[in-house]
């Protein structure tokens, strides 16, 4: 059997040829703090209609929680650095923003795909049993990473690295195995508050305090009905997440986008969208425009009602038509969007 020091540069040179940027061990049990964390942000109803954080919470305060035999947690990071700005779209009001993570293929695949494959690189070094997770499973990525040595949690909860930013997909890997654990990361945020600042709906409303109830990327993505009414003018163009908070941190002008993933680099069409084209999508043409791409996760009415409060605020009354036309739509989140917009582009606030 390897050594377990040889084993872990074995792995991590592994990791790097499967596309990974960073690879980091820490123990399972190296984060009893955050479990704690997550039920007050729960209690205070942080976490919106998310009702699956909360029914799991139990197996996502700790790896052992989910599997008590996790002895080491492997924790991996892929870069899906862009080329320019994302805010640079705020100045087209007729065009559509969609998060950087959603221009591109689906990540949780890439990202699954390239764990499964050092996942079986490990059993064929050292035969043993592990478990792989994107986040779709209920795992802390972000303290774990942290732990792990890949990074600390910026002022903005997610993920950041002096040398990769924070524009990382993360995975992890729960082994049996025993691992020397790497140092945890320290802070490297200090007085920047750039984050928060950029908020556009004051969602980070103090270091590390997310609420996703007033946050861009929770209300366009996660949130089934109405967008609350308050929220709508700040919304802009963004169509599809927020990256706004992301976009801002300085440390990203290290993360070059050669570091990126080529599965990640966005596709032509999703990169600028035009507002009066997406209003025309039907179920089928949705689905077909967007196949490979979390986006599809949403739904057509979701992805509409998006749309519609991204064409409210736009001021372009060449859009009319189209919205008008999604009145009488037979949802009613979808109808009640169109109405909020006609009635703001005909007069003018838009």
């Amino acid at each position: 059997m390897l050594e377990p020091a040889s084993l872990k540069e074995r792995i991590r040179a592994e990791a790097e040829r499967l596309g990974f940027v960073s690879c980091g061990f820490a123990r399972a049990d190296a984060v009893p703090e955050a479990g704690d964390r997550l039920r007050e942000w729960l209690a205070e109803g942080r976490h919106g209609a998310m009702g699956w954080m909360e029914e799991r919470a139990g197996q996502r305060a700790s790896p052992q929680g989910l599997w008590p035999e996790a002895n080491s947690v492997i924790a991996l990071a892929m870069s899906y650095a862009p080329a320019g700005d994302p805010r640079a779209l705020e100045a087209e009001p007729s065009l559509g923003r969609i998060s950087v993570y959603a221009q591109g293929a689906d990540y949780h695949k890439t990202v699954k795909k390239a764990l499964k494959a050092l996942a079986r690189f490990i059993v064929d070094a050292c035969p043993s049993e592990l478990k792989v997770f994107v986040d779709t499973a209920p795992v802390m990525e972000k303290p774990l990473s942290a732990a792990a040595g890949i990074g600390w949690q910026g002022k903005h909860t997610n993920l950041l690295s002096r040398t990769h930013g924070n524009w990382l997909f993360l995975g992890v890997i729960f082994t049996e195995l025993e691992l020397e654990p790497d140092l945890p990361a320290s802070d490297h945020c200090g007085s920047c508050s750039a984050c928060m600042v950029a908020c556009p709906t004051g969602a980070i409303d103090g270091p590390g305090r997310l609420d996703a109830r007033r946050c861009i990327s929770y209300l366009t993505i996660e949130h089934s009905g109405p967008i609350p009414l308050e929220y709508r003018e700040a919304i802009g163009n963004r169509i599809y997440g927020c990256d706004d908070c992301l976009a801002a941190c300085p440390w990203n002008r290290f993360a070059a986008q050669a570091q990126a993933n080529r599965a990640f680099l966005p596709r032509a069409e999703l990169v600028a969208p035009a507002l009066g084209d997406l209003l025309a999508l039907d179920d089928a043409s949705f689905r077909e425009l967007f196949s490979g791409s979390p986006i599809k996760r949403i739904g057509v009415g979701r992805f509409l009602r998006n749309c519609l409060i991204a064409a409210g605020n736009s001021g372009d009354l060449a859009l009319a038509a189209r919205v008008e036309a999604l009145r009488g739509d037979e949802d009613p989140v979808v109808a009640e969007a169109a109405e909020w917009a006609s009635a703001r582009l005909l007069s003018g606030s838009g």
